[in-house]
């Protein structure tokens, strides 16, 4: 639970970072992923879904 609350930590650090230092930049982001198709968005999702988990699996690893 405690690797969950810290992931979930660290998103939210980085997120609110971004907002924080290029709110401009971020509109320009949601415009252009809003701009792409529905499909792109779900794969880009899963993969960023992905790469999170693999992440998360292997700071877990090499704490241990």
């Amino acid at each position: 639970m405690s690797t969950v609350l810290l992931a979930i930590g660290l998103v939210l650090a980085v997120e609110g970072l971004a907002l924080a230092l290029a709110p401009s930049r971020m509109e320009e982001a949601m415009r252009l992923i809003s701009a792409m198709p529905r499909e792109t968005r779900r794969l880009l999702g899963l993969a960023a879904l992905a790469v999170g988990v693999l992440l998360v699996w292997l700071a877990r690893w090499l704490a241990s």
